[in-house]
């Protein structure tokens, strides 16, 4: 089973989950992360801080129901950090809900705490070792096995706290199923590799949200108790708090979080530590500072708090189980990921532009710290090269500079002071400019008058294919301007239309001048047939006169 998965309809292809990874175990494919299982050593890292929730933690909360349901008998191993989630209640109020959700019963992990502390002090005392690392914090035990391997051999072969505990209860009651409940993811992936020995993983939030579907409240009543000293085992120096620490051959110390514990192994495997106990948590602050603590109740002070106050000063007084029950094998695990050649790595640097090392910027904005580190994962298929930031604000801003000095229209891009941020070389032209330089920086009244702009940028209505005329410069235009206000721009594009008004002149003038041709000639040939109109009417009343004195003659006669 996955512990961590992807809900890939929320992934907004962000790089904040490989950012933050320690181990770059997120892979990028069509635009989304995805988790690298084999490489992943289940920090949670990811899961804390995607702003999306698109990493999820796998519920066990309904195998663990099954189990409810079978006639074994169910018993809750409860991480020592439960006092701090639970706002101050203790194992009683806790055993009492959890019987209520018909568990069997409900112990302490610290009991199992105490057994492997007991397991430290005999193993700095007993068995020589130059370096002892404790290996209470799967996460960082997955970063040993995976990454360091030639620091296996200084992890202390001792179960954690939750196996410990967990065979305990076992031992005790032999048909027992048993399940851990804390923080950690870690943990879901720590019961499926060593056997039976947990039967199921769920963690503060997914219990709590069973509590809530079954309106269960714990009562927080703390139940304190001077022997309970391993309560301390989920802060940063818990472990070492509960040791004897009187080996003068050694030096015991504590790191936490995934950076100082890579550079403590890194120390390591250098030979630059020797003589030293070291208790090592993933987490920044331990156990009370994991994935689902720091998602969900990030109050670091609080919850050390919570846990201090609630811790005795000498140990549980429970018996001790003997050393070979407490074994735990360690082995390498293999990853599949091979390194690619050097041909190989410089030939997708140049592919993102990185020619040379100083074209290596190594912002981090990929995710990658250093961009050969980036161009390793494209060789390994974990990253693209579109995650390069710089590399496609170059292509981009290349590209469309190459486009905008292509197009024959002048293009000006103001922000919303109406400064001048780009202009193309077709409006240098126009408007009578020799360089960008000129104008760059500059109000837009420097070069036109920003009326239209300023409505445009006041109403919001854009202004399309306007008719104008720059008089300074003694041409024509066609001008447009729109305002984006996602990124809060102006563009203006003016298209250059003197000749088109030339050429429209010159028709109209000629069909001016035809037209009073043509009035012309037509009044010309009105005159001419007026004339004759009034030619033929003085010869029509003359034939009239003589035919009417013919008449009169001819009826004299």
């Amino acid at each position: 089973m996955e512990c961590l998965t992807l809900n890939k309809s929320n992934c907004k292809n962000c790089y904040k989950c490989i950012r933050h990874c320690p181990v770059k175990s997120i892979r990028f494919s069509g635009d989304r992360a995805y988790i690298i299982h084999d490489d992943c050593i289940l920090c949670g890292h990811c899961f804390v801080v995607c702003p999306q929730n698109a990493k999820k933690i796998q519920d066990e909360t309904e195998k663990v129901k099954v189990l409810l349901q079978s006639r074994a008998p169910v018993i809750v191993s409860l991480a020592p950090s439960f006092i701090a989630n639970f706002n101050g209640a203790g194992i009683e109020s806790m055993r009492e809900a959890l019987k209520k959700l018909g568990f069997f019963d409900a112990e302490e992990t610290a009991l199992g705490a105490t057994m492997v502390k007991r397991e430290y002090d005999r193993l700095v005392n007993e068995e020589y070792s130059d370096i002892i690392i404790s290996s209470c914090c799967h996460s960082v035990n997955l970063l040993i096995q995976k990454y360091h391997p030639a620091v296996l051999p200084y992890l202390a072969d001792v179960l954690s706290p939750m196996q410990a505990h967990c065979a305990d209860i076992k031992k005790r009651h032999p048909d027992a199923k048993t399940v851990f409940i804390g923080p950690c993811i870690a943990k879901k992936d720590e019961a499926q590799r060593y056997g039976d020995i947990v039967d199921a993983v769920i963690t503060f939030d997914e219990l709590s949200a069973w509590f809530k579907a079954e309106n269960i409240t714990p009562k927080p009543v703390k139940d304190e108790t001077d022997t309970s000293l391993a309560r301390f085992f989920p802060t940063t120096g818990g472990i070492l708090k509960t040791m004897s620490m009187d080996n003068p051959h050694y030096t015991y110390m504590a790191v936490d979080g995934a950076e100082n514990c890579l550079a403590a192994l890194k120390d390591i495997e250098s030979g630059l530590i020797h003589h030293c106990f070291i208790e090592m948590s993933m987490c920044a602050g331990s156990c009370i500072g994991g994935p689902v603590m720091e998602k969900e109740h990030d109050s670091p002070i609080q919850n050390y708090m919570a846990v201090a106050q609630y811790a005795g000063s000498r140990d549980f007084e429970i018996p001790q189980p003997e050393s070979r029950a407490l074994r735990k094998e360690h082995e390498k695990i293999e990853r599949e990921t091979e390194m690619p050649t050097e041909q190989e790595i410089c030939e997708t640097l140049r592919q993102i532009g990185k020619t040379k090392p100083e074209d290596e910027l190594n912002c981090g904005s990929c995710g990658y710290d250093t961009c050969r580190e980036k161009a390793i994962a494209i060789c390994q298929g974990k990253a693209d090269i579109s995650m390069c930031l710089p590399y496609l604000r170059e292509k981009a801003e290349t590209l469309t500079n190459k486009l905008s000095n292509i197009v024959p229209t002048a293009l000006l891009l103001l922000n919303e002071d109406l400064e001048i941020q780009q202009i193309n070389k077709a409006a240098l032209h126009l408007l009578n400019l020799r360089y960008e330089s000129d104008v760059l920086g500059e109000h837009i009244v420097r070069v036109m008058n920003p009326k239209d702009f300023m409505t445009v940028l006041s109403v919001g209505k854009e202004i399309v294919n306007k008719p104008v005329y720059l008089a300074e410069y003694d041409c024509y235009v066609e001008e447009t301007i729109v305002y984006d206000k996602y990124l809060h721009m102006l563009l203006c594009i003016l298209r250059d239309v003197s000749e088109e008004k030339k050429q429209q002149d010159y028709r109209e003038n000629i069909n001016r001048k035809t037209v009073e041709t043509a009035d012309r000639v037509v009044d010309k040939q009105m005159r001419i047939v007026q004339e004759i109109a009034s030619l033929l009417g003085e010869t029509a009343a003359e034939t009239k006169i003589a035919l009417t004195k013919l008449k009169e003659s001819i009826s004299d006669e």
